[in-house]
């Protein structure tokens, strides 16, 4: 059997908003993606998922949709995005759009509907309950945004509807089969158009159910770790036959926040009853740059995703800190991105990271999100020349301030840099392109001695070994290592095998396999 592209591929992830301006507005478009196409393709990545760019009331920047089959003017029309998806399969690329199935908009149509009566059509389309006899909310859950009841009491209807986040992105109820066949039909829509698959947002929870029931501490205040239900994968089960009924092999990738062990992979279903392609896993965005919870993390996934399973590697993301950030230097950022990008399974890296970007320092009158997650969605400063407000090769003032090191790290800098951020991944793409052994190889990693991280790439009879050196201090180079060839070392400039680690180093070595 032919090995499924997504399986082969490196994701991209574009916050639109943030990436690039086409008509200066102070808001990244479609158009400005479009017409970095040409970056993407050299830069080496395989497939583009954009953040929500349906129409929304942005209360949560694109994750209130208002209507699933419309392109909100603030990033352009349907002609801007026709270009996109014929620019991006004329490069090569495919792209991935993002689909938020657990709730809608309070301005969707259907929300509306919903609520203007207890006799309406659609009021089961969400999760409406009674508050209980002494008035409080019908449970005991919490929203995920500033720890709120998860329950907006309506007055006109005297009864409460299900929100497990913002009061205004209401839970849709999977439960109504009107909601599955609606749903099912924007997926469709899609589809028709060209789109390569989806990002589902928060997809477990669509299977939570109807129940109100009290939950036990620590979950009623992040309901979200509640909802593994058979329900949900019978849903997902269901959204599977409809993506595998198409031809050009569309994906889903779900975030599923679960972080105990198994729960996430579990979503992937079986072979027998597939249920997502892919699955994130964040427990390297949540390790700290730490031989021992690094270890302990990858080593966990691994065995979570063991085969037919298939893992993703993610460092950064719209919703947490970037790693260039969190780990502190660009040395140990560089050793990341090595790490991610050798490891068995899909990388997603996250706009800007193949840039060394930080977060930007976001002053308070400036801070637009609902969960304090601007910072990590600044501008992608194409230019090193402009300041912390204008410049940067965006044609007006952006909607956030640009990142802390934009005046160091733009890519008009980097481009022709041996020794840039961007030079590190461009190499880093291009060896996993060209050695299948880091593409489809088996993995396995050796217990931690000191702070030196290992794992082995198998296939056929071809082997790469990945080290990264975790501490601050040179490390001896492992004795079985010294007859190996150097592929790759993220320190800038000739490297010698059997030379000492350089901290926060990490390398990239073949060995032929003895037979």
């Amino acid at each position: 059997m032919s090995t499924p592209w997504w399986r082969d591929a490196v994701v991209y992830q574009i916050y639109p908003r943030s990436f690039a301006d086409s008509n200066g507005d102070g808001i990244g478009d479609l158009a400005g993606i479009t017409s970095r196409l040409d970056y993407l393709a050299d830069l080496g990545v395989d497939a583009l998922w954009l953040s929500p760019i349906f129409t929304s009331p942005m209360r949560d920047f694109g994750y209130d949709v208002a209507d699933y089959c419309a392109i909100d003017p603030v990033f352009g029309s349907d002609a801007d995005f026709d270009d996109l998806v014929a620019g991006c399969h004329e490069r090569g690329l495919r792209l991935l759009l993002d689909w938020v199935p657990n709730h809608t908009s309070d301005r969707h149509p259907w929300f509306l509907e919903s609520r203007s009566s207890r006799d309406d059509p659609k009021r089961d389309w969400y999760v409406w309950k009674d508050a209980r006899s002494d008035g409080s909310p019908p449970n005991n859950w919490n929203a995920m945004f500033k720890q709120v009841p998860a329950w907006t009491h309506d007055e006109a209807t005297d009864q409460s509807y299900l929100h497990l986040f913002l009061a205004e992105q209401p839970d849709l109820n999977w439960a109504n089969p009107a909601v599955e066949e609606a749903m099912h039909a924007t997926l469709r829509y899609w589809l028709d158009r060209g789109v390569d698959g989806f990002r589902a947002d928060v997809v477990n929870l669509i299977g939570k159910g109807t129940d109100v029931d009290d939950l036990p501490d620590p979950f009623w205040r992040f309901p979200l770790l509640a909802t593994d239900r058979p329900f949900g994968h019978e849903l997902l089960r269901r959204i599977r036959a409809l993506l595998d009924s198409y031809d050009h092999e569309p994906m889903m990738v779900g975030e599923v926040y679960l972080l105990r062990d198994g729960e996430s992979a579990s979503y992937l279903g079986d072979l027998d009853r597939p249920e997502l392609h892919l699955s994130f896993d964040f427990r390297p965005l949540h390790s700290a740059w730490e031989i021992e919870p690094m270890h302990a993390a990858l080593s966990k996934m691994e065995s979570d995703f063991a085969e037919p399973r298939w893992p993703t590697f993610v460092l950064s993301n719209h919703d947490r800190p970037r790693h260039r950030t969190r780990y502190g230097t660009d040395a140990r950022a560089r050793a990341a991105a090595a790490l991610a990008l050798t490891a068995r399974g899909t990388p997603f890296l996250y706009a800007g990271e193949e840039l060394g970007l930080e977060d930007a320092v976001v002053p308070d009158e400036r801070i637009v999100d609902p969960d304090g997650r601007d910072g990590c969605r600044a501008p992608i400063p194409w230019t090193a020349a402009g300041d912390d407000e204008t410049g940067h090769g965006w044609p007006s003032r952006p909607w956030l301030p640009f990142p802390a090191n934009a005046a160091t790290h733009g890519a008009d800098v980097q481009l022709d840099d041996p020794a840039s951020m961007h030079t590190l991944y461009r190499a880093l793409l291009a060896l996993r392109r060209d050695h299948a052994v880091l593409r489809r190889g088996s993995i396995e990693f050796t217990d931690p001695a000191g702070a030196l991280l290992r794992f082995d790439r198998r296939l056929d009879e071809e082997a790469v070994v990945v080290l990264a050196n975790f501490s601050d201090e040179p490390i001896p180079w492992p004795t079985d290592l010294r007859a190996a060839d150097m592929l790759l070392s993220t320190i800038p400039g000739e490297r010698t095998v059997g030379a000492a680690l350089q901290p926060s180093e990490a390398v990239v070595l073949r060995q032929m396999r003895s037979k």
